[in-house]
């Protein structure tokens, strides 16, 4: 009976074996996909970092967000990472940066009684970083983030409750592009 059924269905039993095999290489070799490299870490022979304090160069100007923003990415560095903090222009690590932009748009409109308002307004921070690791040319990257708020709220309102949010997570972004290459 055995013998008829494997010369009935010679291909089905090819078949689920080789699926199976295939199933089983895919499944091993495909482990190796992910994995983590040494890309974004610290130099072993960097030793200082000199973070100048941001300047704002955005139209309009929240004075509370570049020093606020140059002391807490300059508190992460050396918190989690072998770097000191130093003045001196031959550091190991320059970081130069600037708010490029600072700006308000409007991103949700609600109708009521047929006119149109403002329900939701969109605050876009951008940072312009340089990075110059032992007197290398500068590599350059631009930092963005957006968030929103009530459009019942001022901006003077909405900067207050924002300010540490916005530090946070651009402070957050920086770091992971300088040292995780993101």
């Amino acid at each position: 009976m055995f013998q008829t059924f494997i010369k009935k269905n010679k291909l089905l039993v090819i078949a689920v074996p080789m699926f199976f095999f295939s199933l089983l290489t895919i499944a091993l070799s495909s482990c190796g996909v992910y994995g983590f490299s040494e890309k974004g870490t610290v130099n072993d022979s960097a030793k200082t970092v000199k973070i100048t304090q941001f300047e704002n160069k955005a139209p309009y100007v929240n004075p509370q967000v570049t020093p606020n923003l140059t002391e807490r990415l300059r508190q992460k560095i050396v918190s989690q990472t072998k770097l000191a903090n130093t003045n001196n222009d031959n550091a190991d690590y320059n970081i130069t940066g600037y708010v490029a932009d600072y700006s308000v748009t409007t991103t949700g409109v609600t109708n009521t009684n047929g006119q149109s308002q403002s329900s939701v307004n969109r605050l876009t921070v951008r940072v312009h970083i340089a990075l110059s690791k032992f007197g290398n040319t500068p590599e350059e990257f631009d930092v963005s983030r957006s968030f929103d708020f009530s459009a019942q709220q001022s901006l003077q309102t909405a900067e207050a409750t924002l300010l540490d949010e916005m530090i946070r997570n651009l402070t957050d972004e920086i770091f992971n592009h300088i040292f995780s290459n993101w």
